[in-house]
């Protein structure tokens, strides 16, 4: 299908909102550049100062006018707070595929079913409404709690790519990534109705 990436996109439930990210959400993101430096450990762009967060938006703004990206900042209905970030990218409408990452949440929001709630309402989107025939996952390998996050949701491991990238811009370390996948029959068949089962208890 086509897809307007100049629309403003909302997908919400009784927990979370996700809404599109726009350059003026420095102010409700700034907190967590500023006091939470580990958030930034497994980051490959890091938004750990003021001026990197500016830039983070930015390039990630940018990326949804290439259309190639679409990012979202994440809305906590319980705490009445701008939580974190996560973003469709490497959108190929033509192959119906594309990977979802650059996710984060601010230390306090971690392991609350917060990250269920969003994946549930993207990965719905990206295979009944855009028909997706793949959503993909990559992680620093290194980077476990990630892993067994999205393990957790129903994605399964497919391989390593070696020494696939460096571990953030300008390094010159290099990372090994694991990839992982959701396909439409997984999706239907197991991976939305455990998570449903999950995000209602």
């Amino acid at each position: 299908m086509s897809w307007n990436f100049s629309q403003e996109l909302i997908l919400e439930n009784d927990y979370v909102l996700l809404r599109s990210l726009q350059e003026s959400d420095i102010d409700n993101l700034l907190e967590f550049a500023i006091n939470e430096p580990t958030t930034w450990e497994y980051s490959l762009i890091r938004a750990d100062s003021k001026e990197n967060m500016i830039k983070y938006i930015q390039l990630a703004v940018e990326g949804r006018e290439n259309k190639n990206q679409f990012p979202f900042i994440i809305f906590d209905k319980h705490s009445g707070r701008y939580v974190g970030s996560t973003r469709f990218y490497d959108i190929n409408l033509e192959f119906k595929t594309l990977l979802l990452g650059y996710t984060w949440y601010g230390e306090q929001f971690r392991g609350t079913g917060l990250n269920k709630q969003c994946k549930f309402l993207l990965l719905q989107f990206a295979f009944e409404t855009l028909g997706m025939e793949r959503v993909e996952f990559r992680a620093d390998n290194n980077n476990k709690r990630s892993i067994a996050a999205m393990k957790s949701i129903g994605c399964k491991e497919e391989g390593i790519l070696r020494n696939h990238m460096p571990v953030n811009a300008g390094s010159d370390l290099r990372r090994d990534s694991i990839v992982l996948s959701i396909l439409p029959k997984e999706w239907f068949d197991e991976v939305k109705p455990n998570l449903l089962k999950r995000i209602e208890n």
